[in-house]
C-alpha cells in the first residue's frame, strides 16, 4: 500500500493542528499557579463532561420523539457503583465496557 506525499502532509497537518490546541494550554497552565476560584471551577469540568456523555448515550433521539437506550441503563447503575466504589478511572472504564458486551451479547 502506497501513499501519496500530498496527503501524508496533510493528514500530519490535521494531527498537529488537533494536537496544538489540547496541548498548549496545558504547557501554559503547569507553571502558573491558578487561583482558587479557577481551580474550584475546572473541579466541576469532568462532572459535566461524564454528565453529558451518560445522558448522550442512555437516551436516543429519532425525529421528535426521545427513546431510553435500556441496554445503556443497564449497565450504567454497575458501572456508577464501581467509580463510586473504586474512585478509579480505568477500572470504571473497563467494568463499563465488559458489562455493556456481556448485556449487547446476552440481550
Amino acid at each position: 500500500m502506497s501513499i501519496e506525499w500530498s496527503v501524508l502532509l496533510v493528514i500530519i497537518g490535521c494531527a498537529l493542528v488537533t494536537m496544538l490546541p489540547r496541548v498548549i494550554p496545558f504547557l501554559v497552565v503547569r507553571n502558573i499557579a491558578l487561583p482558587t476560584v479557577v481551580m474550584r471551577w475546572l473541579s466541576y469540568i469532568p462532572v459535566c463532561i461524564l454528565t453529558a456523555l451518560i445522558v448522550e448515550s442512555a437516551l436516543d433521539k429519532q425525529g421528535s420523539t426521545l427513546y431510553v437506550d435500556w441496554h445503556a441503563v443497564i449497565v450504567l447503575v454497575p458501572t456508577l457503583l464501581i467509580a463510586l466504589k473504586t474512585k478509579s478511572l480505568s477500572i470504571t472504564v473497563i467494568t463499563g465496557v465488559v458489562l455493556m458486551a456481556g448485556v449487547r451479547y446476552w440481550l
